[in-house]
């Protein structure tokens, strides 16, 4: 196998220690530069403040590297720089390409590092196998409403907290947010900015366009799941199975339906 063959098999595989290794690390640094992002919201001591910086810089300088291997083991370059996994991992080092420009300007694009997450949700992932759809469904609509959440708290609170003393921390973001999507809006909180009144716009819309798409997937697997039969598999315990259902979906071991 060549070099570039073996990069690009690494960096998608999760099933060899190597690959999950791998991806367990990248996955860690994305949380840990996610929580560095919500701790520099809060009041710290001058000497912890330099070292996340410096922590954040290293994690950065990591995902660089990941990006351009990826971009360099790619077989179809155009193809693998618009899809929605590079886009996101551009998003994420845009502060360390951009590091000439206005640092208020770059440190929006640190709140979308979340979503790198995409790519460890649903079927087999770094964490272990998502046993089932209705399983798969949950994570992805959970993951949906934290992500949500994560990004726009994140983003109202970098326009609003230099003018408005409402927005101290990340959490008074965070609960303006969890209001504003339930719908409760208890008008305690609000932006004063245009650009912060637009991203909440934004993030109502988000809301409103993800959260029922997600849930029709889920509305949907329920009317299925009544069509299928409690048939476990002998091999791997997967369950259930569609009526007509010879093979296990996941280990493609034969079925034995009850009679």
């Amino acid at each position: 196998m060549e070099l570039q063959e073996k990069i690009a098999f690494y960096l998608e595989d999760i099933d060899t220690p190597i690959g999950r290794g791998i991806n367990l690390f990248i996955t860690g640094l994305v949380l840990a530069s996610s929580a560095i992002f919500v701790a520099e919201t809060y009041q710290l001591p001058a000497a912890l403040k330099t070292q996340l910086d410096i922590f954040e810089n290293a994690i950065l300088f990591i995902f660089v590297i990941e990006y351009f291997l990826r971009f360099w083991c790619a077989k179809h370059k155009v193809e693998h720089v618009f899809s929605l996994f590079s886009i996101i991992d551009l998003i994420s080092i845009l502060p360390f390409l951009l590091s000439g420009s206005s640092a208020g300007f770059l440190r929006i694009f640190r709140w979308f590092r979340i979503l790198r997450l995409i790519r460890f949700i649903g079927g087999n992932t770094v964490f272990g196998y998502v046993s089932s759809e209705d399983s798969a469904i949950y994570t992805r609509i959970l993951f949906t409403l934290f992500s949500i959440v994560f990004v726009y708290s994140g983003l109202i609170y970098q326009v609003e907290h230099a003018s408005n003393s409402k927005y101290g921390t990340f959490l008074d973001a965070v609960y303006f947010s969890v209001s504003t999507i339930s719908t409760a809006g208890f008008g305690d909180i609000v932006p004063l900015s245009q650009l912060g009144r637009f991203l909440t716009v934004l993030m109502i819309l988000t809301g409103i366009i993800f959260i029922p798409w997600q849930l029709g997937d889920l509305i949907k697997r329920l009317v299925k799941t009544t069509e299928q039969v409690q048939t476990s598999c002998l091999s791997c315990g997967l369950m259930p199975h569609d009526l007509d259902a010879q093979f296990c979906k996941r280990c493609g071991a034969s079925l034995e339906h009850p009679h």
